[in-house]
């Protein structure tokens, strides 16, 4: 069953195109993740989706209502969670939780068991004004308060974005619960090592798909050698591998650049042709990121 359907989506800021005819579809009970940068469009397509923004062309539906003729329906069924934490600040933690769930006109104890696992890791700081707790616990209280309804399918806006490595983790351990309560999933992160926690996956730039697949999926057709190059001079060696004529992209990858070749360039002679004494290349494995920045080149 189809829970988020979209057909050419596009929406434009001035003379900027933020979303350029998107076209997807996400399963019922899916866990579906929007990889990409800043200025990709993810925050537009999710503002659609939840009917607070209009899009300029295109249909979007969610659970099979139309974001422009059934908006109202959708708000009742969807959670949105912004990348900004946008819950009242001095409202308690307590406060925050029972005026939402007064907004969708339920009581707090109807769904507690949905958040339970969340709010008992709040619970201690349940007097505590909501703009006083550190960022993790901000993120666990906005997503109680976007699941309090018990929303079929909720969308999660760079939810880790700000927060320690503790509390992201503890995130996505929270979302894999949720999908076994069969709510749809949609998550967006700039965050490339993230999309292996997620049944399947869109890298997204400049307002569109570059692929949509499982991030297994997608790593299988990275269908080029890849490197991993080194020196004592890594400016420099980036610079001179971006220069040679055999390499079709070299980028700064950690503590070494990734690079890649022509399918009939000669790696000897390229390793003997750097004049860095100490440089080394070696053979690696892809991951995703490397796969966006090689469907980001060819486009």
């Amino acid at each position: 069953m189809i829970a988020v359907s979209v057909r050419d989506i596009r929406k434009s800021y001035g003379g900027t195109e933020a979303l350029k005819g998107l076209s997807f579809d996400v399963e019922k009970g899916e866990l579906f993740g929007i990889i990409g940068p800043d200025g990709a469009g993810k925050t537009t397509l999710f503002r659609i989706l939840t009917t607070l923004l209009k899009a300029d062309g295109g249909v979007a539906r969610v659970d099979g209502f139309d974001v422009l003729t059934d908006y109202r329906r959708i708000r009742q069924r969807a959670g949105y969670m912004p990348g900004r934490f946008s819950l009242y600040q001095d409202l308690t933690v307590e406060e925050n939780l029972s005026f939402f769930a007064s907004v969708f006109g339920v009581r707090t104890e109807d769904n507690y068991r949905l958040v339970e696992d969340i709010y008992r890791q709040l619970e201690p700081f349940k007097n505590r004004r909501a703009g006083k707790l550190s960022g993790g616990m901000k993120q666990k209280l906005a997503l109680c308060c976007a699941l309090i309804h018990r929303p079929s399918a909720l969308f999660l806006d760079e939810p880790t974005t700000g927060v320690d490595p503790v509390s992201r983790r503890e995130l996505w351990q929270m979302l894999r619960r949720l999908r076994e309560q069969q709510i749809t999933i949609l998550v967006s992160t700039p965050y490339m090592d993230e999309a292996t926690l997620c049944g399947r996956i869109a890298l997204m730039s400049g307002g569109t798909f570059l692929t949509v697949d499982t991030p297994a999926g997608i790593v299988e057709k990275f269908d080029r050698p890849l490197y991993a190059a080194s020196s004592s001079g890594m400016s420099r060696l980036l610079r001179d591998l971006r220069l040679m004529p055999e390499v079709t992209a070299c980028y700064a990858f950690g503590d070494v650049h990734h690079v890649t070749l022509r399918p009939d360039a000669d790696i000897s002679a390229l390793r003997n042709r750097i004049k860095h004494a100490d440089v080394s290349i070696r053979p690696v494995t892809p991951t995703v990121e490397d796969c966006f920045m090689a469907l980001r080149h060819t486009r």
